[in-house]
């Protein structure tokens, strides 16, 4: 996707115009963000911001996946976020970016300069109330990946990265049984955002295979052949029950 075919689409026909920061909006603030606007692409490995960077823009990805990773001082590098399409990067209030962010696949950003997003907040209470939305969503999230890291199995872990996939591949929708799906990272990158090995990845997911749980086409395209077994592999106890 181009950035040039990309600038001829509206915000009303946005394919994210429903989760992004911009889901409130009405007609008129949609008509001011059209004015803000603009498209950033980026190929698979390039870099969108490294840590340290200044902060001139914020976005929120259309297309694409990327990933939030810090590295310590001994070179060892830890993977902390998964952004898909929706997800918003940057923040305002802040001069630079506190993480290294890398497209995984072709990322194409909606982008804002950083000075008129901020006034655009001021004057929008739509999209002040989306940020704070997102904001508390991005907690539940690092409450849940405290749990993933600190209690979960190594299947449990795969489960719930699977489970996370369907939710995100398919927002908006209801999830079923036999959805085409992209896994977005290799099985390597899997392992460092899991904190698992990667022979523990691969393990796991042909045990998943072999159960009739997951169906692979090839090695980044599958299906979710048992949506309720891949729920109760995640260990999650989502209706206040006990897990037997």
């Amino acid at each position: 996707m181009t950035t040039e075919l990309l600038a001829r689409v509206t915000c009303t026909e946005c394919p994210i115009r429903h989760r992004a920061v911009c889901a409130h909006c009405s007609g008129d603030e949609l008509d001011v963000l059209e004015q803000l606007k603009t498209y950033k692409t980026f190929k698979a490995g390039d870099p969108i911001l490294w840590r340290g960077d200044k902060l001139t823009y914020v976005g929120s990805l259309v297309y694409g996946v990327a990933t939030l990773s810090k590295t310590l001082e001994d070179g060892r590098t830890q993977m902390v976020g998964l952004l898909l399409p929706s997800d918003f990067i940057g923040r305002t209030g802040r001069t630079e970016i506190d993480f290294d962010v890398v497209a995984v696949t072709d990322v194409t950003l909606c982008c804002f300069q950083i000075k008129p997003f901020e006034a655009l907040i001021a004057s929008t209470p739509h999209v002040a109330q989306r940020l704070v939305e997102m904001a508390l969503d991005e907690l539940d999230v690092a409450r849940e990946w405290m749990l993933l890291l600190g209690r979960k199995t190594a299947r449990e872990k795969i489960a719930t990265f699977i489970h996370m996939l369907v939710q995100r591949q398919h927002m908006g929708g209801t999830e079923t049984s036999n959805q085409a799906l992209v896994l977005p990272l290799t099985q390597e990158q899997v392992a460092n955002y899991l904190g698992l090995t990667l022979e523990t990845v691969s393990r796991q997911l042909g045990a998943m295979k072999k159960q009739s749980i997951l169906r692979f086409s090839d090695r980044r395209h599958f299906e979710v052949s048992d949506l309720p077994a891949l729920q109760l592999a995640t260990g999650d106890d989502s209706d206040g029950g006990i897990l037997v």
